[in-house]
């Protein structure tokens, strides 16, 4: 069931109630425009990267708009999913997993499995033979904020090889990969498309499907990234590598789905002489992420009647509210000169890992979402 908003906007309830704590905020039509946009645009199967944001209500707003499959990551995520859509399709792509996990797995009639290493898919020697289990492909491609080859995948040499196993054991052979995370570069998954049709050919295996992985890339500074144009590249690459004989395509999105349709309200605990600011959030919260990525650039500043700050942009330093001193966002942020003491910063585009890294250190730290129509 779809989750009716609360409030008409973030602004709204920060007039009304004035909270002195961090507040998360979820607007569900702006999740199912994203999923929309998913579902009409790749030319495959979309399914939800359920890591990225496990929340109960994104997980059944995503079911009302129509996404059937999900990729878990450990039994805690399928029973998540299980809780909201007793007929969700399970992918279980995380390739690293116990014998209790997979036994778990297996109780709970995930249809695909990921491996990338011999060992691995023995593990799967329990799972019924009808089912899917893919080889995970990493390649040293650049174009993504971070890589995840350092620590899942294996290369084409030995990808043709465990290929090769996963047919002999009698599953469903596809191949999966996942260009890295913030990819908005198209190359990178046309790089991989053409390395698994070579791999493909040479083990002489058909592929069920291909897997292109997450990766695509959420609004964080600058212009929104052009998905679309990702989309179309895919697609191209599928057919120009595959001549004849075309696997079907899924793709397994996390942030890019789910970032857009939360926003973050941190309020002002302090300003510094020197300008530095002191807020209710910071890398133990909802801005854990600024550790390792760029912060994003959509950020306003509201007094606490609602009054948005119009002064000049200026650099700050920014502490979180914790008594680590290491709790700052490694970068300055850029906020309006006339920032005053217990106003509200406004983070956009925050619904992906916010709320799943986020810690109660010191008491602080994010609580469920507020329901809301728009994000402004």
């Amino acid at each position: 069931m779809r989750e009716l908003p609360h409030w008409p906007s973030p602004e709204a309830h920060l007039i009304r109630h004035r909270p002195d704590d961090v507040m998360l905020y979820f607007a569900p039509p702006v999740l199912d425009k994203t999923a929309q946009a998913f579902q009409s645009g790749f030319p495959g199967l979309v399914t939800y990267a359920v890591k990225a944001n496990p929340g109960s209500e994104v997980l059944a707003n995503l079911v009302a708009s129509g996404v059937t499959t999900f990729d878990v990551a450990s039994p805690q995520e399928m029973a998540a999913v299980r809780a909201v859509s007793a007929s969700a399709v399970l992918h279980y792509n995380n390739p690293v997993r116990s014998h209790q996990e997979v036994a778990r797995a297996i109780d709970l009639d995930v249809a695909s499995y990921s491996v990338d290493c011999p060992r691995e898919l023995q593990k799967l020697d329990g799972v019924p033979r009808d089912r899917e289990v893919s080889v995970r492909l990493a390649m040293p491609i650049s174009g993504a904020t971070y890589d995840f080859g350092g620590k899942f995948g294996v290369g084409p040499k030995d990808a043709i090889a465990l290929l090769r196993d996963v047919v002999a054991m009698g599953f469903t052979a596809s191949l999966a990969f996942h260009p890295g995370t913030q990819c908005n570069d198209p190359s990178a998954w046309e790089s991989y498309i053409k390395t698994a049709a070579e791999i493909a050919r040479a083990a002489q295996v058909r592929l069920s499907r291909l897997n292109v992985g997450g990766g695509f890339a959420s609004h964080r500074v600058g212009d929104a990234p052009d998905l679309g144009r990702t989309f179309q590249a895919i697609a191209r690459a599928t057919t120009g590598a595959f001549p004849g004989d075309v696997p079907k395509l899924l793709c397994e999105p996390g942030r890019a789905m789910v970032a857009e349709a939360f926003a973050i309200a941190a309020r002002v605990k302090a300003i510094r002489a020197r300008g530095d600011v002191f807020l209710n959030d910071g890398i133990y919260g909802g801005l854990a992420e600024a550790r390792d990525m760029v912060m994003v650039d959509r950020v306003k500043v509201l007094s606490p009647d609602g009054v948005q700050r119009q002064g000049d942009l200026v650099p700050r330093a920014v502490f979180g509210p914790t008594c680590d001193s290491i709790d700052m966002l490694p970068d300055p942020l850029s906020l309006p000169s006339d920032t005053q003491d217990g106003d509200y910063v406004i983070f956009r585009g925050m619904g992906a890992y916010s709320a799943c890294l986020s810690t109660r250190f010191n008491g602080y730290g994010l609580s469920d979402p507020v329901t809301v129509a728009s994000l402004g």
